[in-house]
């Protein structure tokens, strides 16, 4: 079973706004701190978004101001809202744990969804 199913993904002109959600087939989901990764053609998944299980966030430097990551355990998902998006924010957006693939039931990547932002 694929622990993570990522949506909200899509064509997007810069300056709009796209919400992303993921929802985790996984025990145990609102014990674990959670992350947004991205990942650049050709490039490693960089994450971009966290939030602990306490609800506390952090954000990359390119994303800060403009994304916001939340959670809602009682629906094991976790949301990105994504704001003021850039040409640059471009790439496909996968959930997973923080640190990722670490706990059992949560162990691989799900398919991601691709965000595209045109100039």
């Amino acid at each position: 079973q694929v622990p993570f199913v990522e949506s909200g993904g899509g064509l997007m002109r810069a300056g709009g706004s796209l919400n992303l959600s993921c929802t985790a087939s996984g025990n145990g989901f609102s014990t674990k701190g959670m992350g947004w990764y991205r990942q650049f053609p050709g490039k490693q998944r960089d994450i971009v978004a966290r939030i602990t299980k306490e609800g506390s966030t952090n954000y990359a430097g390119s994303v800060k101001g403009r994304f916001t990551i939340s959670r809602d355990n009682a629906k094991n998902t976790v949301y990105l809202q994504m704001d003021s998006l850039k040409p640059e924010d471009t790439a496909v957006y996968y959930c997973n744990t923080v640190p990722p693939n670490f706990y059992p039931g949560y162990s691989s990547w799900g398919q991601g969804t691709q965000v595209t932002v045109s100039s």
